[in-house]
Protein backbone atom coordinates (compact mmCIF):
# COMPACT_ATOMS: atom_id res chain seq x y z
CA UNK A 1 0.00 0.00 0.00
CA UNK A 2 2.43 2.32 0.79
CA UNK A 3 4.19 1.82 -2.68
CA UNK A 4 0.78 3.06 -4.26
CA UNK A 5 0.62 5.78 -2.50
CA UNK A 6 4.29 6.61 -3.08
CA UNK A 7 3.32 6.02 -6.92
CA UNK A 8 0.47 7.93 -6.50
CA UNK A 9 2.59 10.90 -4.96
CA UNK A 10 4.92 10.48 -7.65
CA UNK A 11 2.52 10.73 -10.13
CA UNK A 12 0.96 13.52 -9.18
CA UNK A 13 4.47 15.61 -8.65
CA UNK A 14 5.38 14.52 -12.04
CA UNK A 15 2.03 15.96 -13.53
CA UNK A 16 2.17 19.04 -11.88
CA UNK A 17 4.92 20.06 -14.79
CA UNK A 18 2.81 19.05 -17.16
CA UNK A 19 -0.48 20.82 -16.12
CA UNK A 20 1.69 24.03 -16.00
CA UNK A 21 2.78 23.08 -19.82
CA UNK A 22 -1.02 22.07 -21.02
CA UNK A 23 -3.15 25.46 -18.65
CA UNK A 24 0.01 27.74 -21.01
CA UNK A 25 -0.78 25.69 -24.04
CA UNK A 26 -4.51 26.91 -23.50
CA UNK A 27 -3.83 29.79 -22.38
CA UNK A 28 -1.78 30.91 -25.32
CA UNK A 29 -4.18 28.76 -27.77
CA UNK A 30 -6.87 31.02 -26.43
CA UNK A 31 -5.03 34.31 -26.48
CA UNK A 32 -3.84 33.91 -30.26
CA UNK A 33 -7.40 33.16 -31.08
CA UNK A 34 -8.85 36.21 -29.56
CA UNK A 35 -6.08 37.96 -31.18
CA UNK A 36 -7.16 36.38 -34.69
CA UNK A 37 -10.40 37.44 -33.67
CA UNK A 38 -9.80 40.99 -32.84
CA UNK A 39 -7.45 41.08 -36.26
CA UNK A 40 -10.35 40.16 -38.01
CA UNK A 41 -12.68 42.65 -36.62
CA UNK A 42 -9.88 45.32 -37.64
CA UNK A 43 -9.65 43.86 -41.02
CA UNK A 44 -13.49 44.13 -41.49
CA UNK A 45 -13.72 47.65 -40.04
CA UNK A 46 -10.71 49.03 -42.69
CA UNK A 47 -12.58 47.58 -45.47
CA UNK A 48 -15.92 49.06 -44.70
CA UNK A 49 -14.26 52.41 -43.99
CA UNK A 50 -12.29 52.34 -47.65
CA UNK A 51 -14.71 50.40 -49.51
CA UNK A 52 -16.70 53.49 -51.62
CA UNK A 53 -20.43 52.31 -52.64
CA UNK A 54 -20.36 51.63 -56.24
CA UNK A 55 -24.07 53.59 -57.92
CA UNK A 56 -25.29 52.47 -61.70
CA UNK A 57 -25.37 56.07 -63.67
CA UNK A 58 -29.13 54.75 -64.19
CA UNK A 59 -29.60 54.59 -61.16
CA UNK A 60 -27.70 58.05 -59.57
CA UNK A 61 -30.62 60.18 -59.20
CA UNK A 62 -32.61 57.72 -57.28
CA UNK A 63 -30.24 56.53 -54.82
CA UNK A 64 -28.24 59.72 -54.67
CA UNK A 65 -29.95 61.10 -51.64
CA UNK A 66 -29.07 57.82 -49.67
CA UNK A 67 -25.07 59.44 -49.81
CA UNK A 68 -25.10 62.86 -49.55
CA UNK A 69 -22.17 64.04 -48.39
CA UNK A 70 -20.73 60.58 -48.80
CA UNK A 71 -17.53 59.17 -51.68
CA UNK A 72 -18.97 56.85 -54.11
CA UNK A 73 -17.97 55.67 -57.36
CA UNK A 74 -19.75 55.78 -60.69
CA UNK A 75 -19.24 54.47 -64.50
CA UNK A 76 -19.60 56.09 -67.61
CA UNK A 77 -18.21 57.92 -70.99
CA UNK A 78 -17.45 61.59 -70.21
CA UNK A 79 -19.71 63.03 -73.34
CA UNK A 80 -18.43 66.67 -72.59
CA UNK A 81 -15.65 68.33 -70.71
CA UNK A 82 -17.24 72.48 -70.36
CA UNK A 83 -14.87 74.63 -72.20
CA UNK A 84 -15.51 77.47 -70.41
CA UNK A 85 -13.26 76.92 -67.46
CA UNK A 86 -13.58 72.89 -67.52
CA UNK A 87 -14.06 72.58 -64.32
CA UNK A 88 -17.13 70.44 -65.25
CA UNK A 89 -17.66 66.92 -66.94
CA UNK A 90 -20.67 65.44 -68.29
CA UNK A 91 -20.29 61.85 -67.69
CA UNK A 92 -23.18 59.55 -69.59
CA UNK A 93 -24.74 55.77 -69.68
CA UNK A 94 -27.52 54.03 -70.48
CA UNK A 95 -29.54 57.57 -71.35
CA UNK A 96 -29.02 58.50 -67.88
CA UNK A 97 -26.35 61.57 -67.35
CA UNK A 98 -24.51 63.59 -63.76
CA UNK A 99 -22.38 66.51 -63.60
CA UNK A 100 -18.72 66.27 -62.08
CA UNK A 101 -17.70 69.05 -60.79
CA UNK A 102 -13.73 69.98 -59.70
CA UNK A 103 -11.75 72.55 -58.69
CA UNK A 104 -8.83 71.78 -61.33
CA UNK A 105 -9.44 71.99 -64.74
CA UNK A 106 -10.29 68.05 -66.01
CA UNK A 107 -8.28 66.78 -69.50
CA UNK A 108 -10.26 67.50 -72.55
CA UNK A 109 -8.73 64.34 -73.23
CA UNK A 110 -11.09 62.27 -71.34
CA UNK A 111 -13.87 63.31 -74.03
CA UNK A 112 -15.09 60.05 -75.15
CA UNK A 113 -13.60 57.97 -72.70
CA UNK A 114 -15.24 55.41 -70.25
CA UNK A 115 -14.18 56.05 -66.78
CA UNK A 116 -14.81 55.59 -63.09
CA UNK A 117 -15.37 58.52 -61.42
CA UNK A 118 -14.47 58.99 -57.24
CA UNK A 119 -16.73 61.33 -55.92
CA UNK A 120 -18.90 63.08 -52.96
CA UNK A 121 -22.53 63.59 -53.90
CA UNK A 122 -23.59 67.21 -53.27
CA UNK A 123 -27.59 68.00 -53.29
CA UNK A 124 -29.00 71.65 -54.09
CA UNK A 125 -32.58 71.82 -53.20
CA UNK A 126 -35.15 74.30 -55.36
CA UNK A 127 -37.79 75.09 -52.52
CA UNK A 128 -40.14 78.06 -53.25
CA UNK A 129 -37.69 80.83 -51.14
CA UNK A 130 -35.05 80.04 -53.87
CA UNK A 131 -37.22 80.25 -56.56
CA UNK A 132 -37.98 84.32 -54.88
CA UNK A 133 -34.51 84.67 -54.69
CA UNK A 134 -33.41 83.64 -58.92
CA UNK A 135 -37.00 85.86 -59.68
CA UNK A 136 -35.64 88.47 -57.58
CA UNK A 137 -32.10 88.15 -58.96
CA UNK A 138 -33.26 88.02 -62.25
CA UNK A 139 -35.56 90.70 -62.57
CA UNK A 140 -32.70 92.99 -61.14
CA UNK A 141 -30.23 91.63 -63.36
CA UNK A 142 -33.04 92.21 -66.83
CA UNK A 143 -33.56 95.99 -65.26
CA UNK A 144 -29.59 96.42 -64.50
CA UNK A 145 -29.12 95.64 -68.61
CA UNK A 146 -27.12 92.60 -67.51
CA UNK A 147 -29.26 90.04 -69.36
CA UNK A 148 -31.41 90.02 -72.62
CA UNK A 149 -35.05 89.55 -72.91
CA UNK A 150 -34.40 85.94 -74.10
CA UNK A 151 -32.25 85.17 -70.82
CA UNK A 152 -35.04 86.60 -68.57
CA UNK A 153 -37.70 84.44 -70.42
CA UNK A 154 -36.07 81.41 -70.34
CA UNK A 155 -34.96 81.86 -66.28
CA UNK A 156 -38.74 83.13 -65.63
CA UNK A 157 -40.06 79.64 -67.76
CA UNK A 158 -37.41 77.39 -65.54
CA UNK A 159 -38.31 79.16 -61.96
CA UNK A 160 -42.27 78.08 -63.30
CA UNK A 161 -40.91 74.96 -63.86
CA UNK A 162 -39.52 74.14 -60.58
CA UNK A 163 -42.93 75.62 -59.25
CA UNK A 164 -45.15 73.54 -61.14
CA UNK A 165 -43.12 70.35 -60.72
CA UNK A 166 -42.95 70.78 -57.42
CA UNK A 167 -47.00 71.41 -56.73
CA UNK A 168 -47.21 68.23 -58.97
CA UNK A 169 -45.14 66.07 -57.01
CA UNK A 170 -46.88 67.58 -53.83
CA UNK A 171 -43.24 68.08 -52.39
CA UNK A 172 -41.87 71.56 -50.08
CA UNK A 173 -38.46 71.22 -52.97
CA UNK A 174 -36.73 69.39 -55.21
CA UNK A 175 -33.39 67.71 -55.06
CA UNK A 176 -30.76 68.10 -57.82
CA UNK A 177 -27.54 66.22 -57.50
CA UNK A 178 -23.96 66.62 -58.87
CA UNK A 179 -20.28 64.88 -57.79
CA UNK A 180 -17.46 66.43 -56.46
CA UNK A 181 -14.59 65.38 -57.98
CA UNK A 182 -12.17 63.16 -55.76
CA UNK A 183 -10.42 61.12 -58.32
CA UNK A 184 -10.84 58.42 -61.65
CA UNK A 185 -9.74 55.61 -63.16
CA UNK A 186 -9.67 55.28 -66.79
CA UNK A 187 -11.82 51.61 -67.75
CA UNK A 188 -10.00 49.83 -70.64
Amino acid sequence: MIKKCELNLSTVINFKPMKKIIALFFAAALLAGCSSESSNKNEEAKKSQTSIPQIELAAFNEEAGNYVDQKISVTGIVDHVCRHGGKRLLLVADGADIHVENDQRFDEDLMGNEIEIIGIVREERIDESHCLKMEEDIIESHNAGDIDEDHFENKQKQIEFYRDSMEKANVEYLAFYSLDYVDHKEKK
